[in-house]
């Protein structure tokens, strides 16, 4: 098995190597920090120039996961867009491509803090959802329980190699970003740290989810 398995407050989850979480028994896909327009943006401000097919490439590995787990329900926990211009310029074949992704499926868009959720899409927006015993939104609060966020990019070394990475404890999970060209923050920063248990897991994307823990891998 590629992915990693675990329990959050009685809800059996797998944390895939592609960076999405499936919550099996709800048929939900959760993803992260999409990012989409990151290249545009960095052009658009005089940055460093990115190859220009980080959405391309993004969809490419969700449409790999929605074939593969064919949920009912998908949420995208925030910053879907990189800037609040960036929906607007999205390519019109990248915004069929994710309607058709969308459709026949209860699509939600939580608000991040880079964009407020993509109007242009179809779904819903909210600003944070809740299923049974869990609570989804974009930026982790501290002493919340069954949470599951994004927002802080984990990253963690092994080998090596930096690889985006889940955190995983008792009460929450922050997911990694699931855009390509992201980067990310390594598991030992102190906003990390301070909002998990000693005991956390890191859980590593890549060929396989591979758990270590996250005292281990942060540097």
């Amino acid at each position: 098995m590629t992915a990693f398995a675990f329990s959050l407050l009685g809800a059996d989850l797998l944390a895939l190597p592609s960076g999405a979480l499936l919550w099996p028994a709800q048929r939900l896909l959760v993803v992260s920090d999409l990012h989409f327009g990151k290249s545009l943006r960095l052009a658009r401000r005089g940055g460093a120039l990115l190859p220009p097919w980080e959405v391309s490439e993004t969809l490419s590995r969700l449409e790999a996961d929605l074939e593969a787990q064919a949920p009912r329900q998908v949420i995208a926990l925030g910053d879907t867009f990189d800037d609040l211009e960036a929906e607007t310029e999205l390519d019109e074949a990248d915004r069929l491509r994710l309607t058709r992704l969308a459709a026949g499926r209860d699509w939600i868009w939580i608000a991040g803090n880079h964009d407020p959720g993509p109007l242009l899409l179809p779904g819903r927006h909210l600003s944070e959802a809740r299923l049974g015993p869990l609570t989804f939104r974009h930026i982790a609060q501290p002493g919340a329980a069954g949470e599951i966020s994004g927002h802080f990019h984990p990253k963690g070394r092994l080998a090596g190699r930096w690889r985006p990475c889940f955190l995983i404890d008792s009460v929450r999970v922050i997911l990694p970003a699931y855009g390509a060209y992201t980067g990310g923050l390594a598991c030992s920063a102190p906003e990390l740290r301070v909002l998990f248990q000693p005991s956390a897991l890191a859980v590593l994307t890549g060929a396989r989810a591979l758990p270590a823990p996250m005292a281990s891998v942060g540097r």
